[in-house]
């Protein structure tokens, strides 16, 4: 018998958000292929979204956002939706992080989310 395997679901991530068009943007990813539920920092020098590195020093050590909907943004920048503001709650266990982060670089993004009126539960 076939075994299938459900992948992520566009805001599958989203436990509930006070007005759709206010908690979400188009935004513009600088790079990569990113899931939903992928939480993003943003490229200072270009305002562009990308995946969240705890590691890094041009803005995308700070989590601000989270992505709606699967991008493909390998070939270039690519346009997607993503939750930017709150009020909002997301499901911690749906967050997609690059990488390994630590437990502490974790609790960190959620901390700068939830500045953002995002709380992750």
């Amino acid at each position: 018998m076939t075994t299938l395997t459900e992948g992520r679901h566009p805001g599958g991530f989203l436990a509930w958000e006070a007005f759709r068009d206010y908690t979400r943007e188009t935004i513009t990813v600088a790079a990569g292929t990113l899931e939903p539920g992928a939480v993003l920092g943003r490229v200072t020098a270009t305002g562009a979204y990308a995946a969240h590195d705890p590691a890094a020093v041009d803005g995308t050590e700070t989590a601000v956002a989270v992505l709606w909907g699967r991008v493909d943004a390998s070939a270039g920048e690519a346009p997607a939706v993503a939750l930017v503001r709150g009020p909002a709650i997301v499901n911690r266990h749906d967050l997609v992080f690059a990488g390994s982060p630590s437990e502490a670089e974790i609790a960190a993004a959620h901390a700068a989310l939830l500045a953002a009126g995002v709380l992750v539960r």
